[in-house]
């Protein structure tokens, strides 16, 4: 699981849907999922620290988990099918019981930047769908990477596995 952070939300400029966008810490990969505009508008409140006058959807999500002795842990975005994006929250009550609740991304991240914990998404995720944001440094890795290979010789294989194949004896 690599740790992300919510860079903000957009607006997609065919259809006007929002579109949450994750990035990494090392602000290489962005992943951006098409969310609900009621979704967008809860987590812009929180993060522009707009006060509603009653509790949110995901504000009594939390206080509800408080008040039953559960506590946010972490979310995880963790699968995606025909681009639909799957979530787990995860909470941990005072012994360390811990539940899984499937959630909406869109919903686990409103309710993560409110609990201020952590959103994780898995690497299969990542791979799907997210888009490089630093292609300089893609392209100087590519070019390190070719550069290695290149010098490769089947020999160097055969080292490779005489060696671990004493150390395993």
């Amino acid at each position: 699981m690599i740790e992300m952070k919510v860079m903000g939300i957009a607006l997609d400029t065919r259809t006007g849907s929002p579109i949450i966008v994750l990035n990494d810490f090392d602000n290489r990969k962005a992943l951006p999922i098409w969310i609900g505009s009621a979704e967008a508008s809860s987590i812009i409140r929180k993060i522009e620290n707009i006060p509603s006058t009653r509790p949110l959807t995901h504000d009594l999500f939390i206080d509800f988990a408080k008040k039953t002795g559960f506590y946010i842990d972490r979310i995880e975005i963790n699968d995606v099918d025909e681009q639909t994006y799957f979530s787990s929250i995860f909470l941990t009550d005072k012994e360390g019981k811990e539940i899984e609740i499937d959630a909406r991304p869109s919903d686990a991240i409103a309710i993560a930047i409110r609990a201020g914990v952590s959103i994780f998404v898995s690497a299969g995720v990542l791979a799907d769908g997210a888009i490089s944001t630093d292609s300089e440094r893609d392209e100087e890795e590519a070019a390190e990477f070719r550069n290695f290979i290149k010098d490769i010789k089947p020999s160097d294989f055969a080292k490779l596995v005489d060696k671990n194949f004493e150390s395993d004896q």
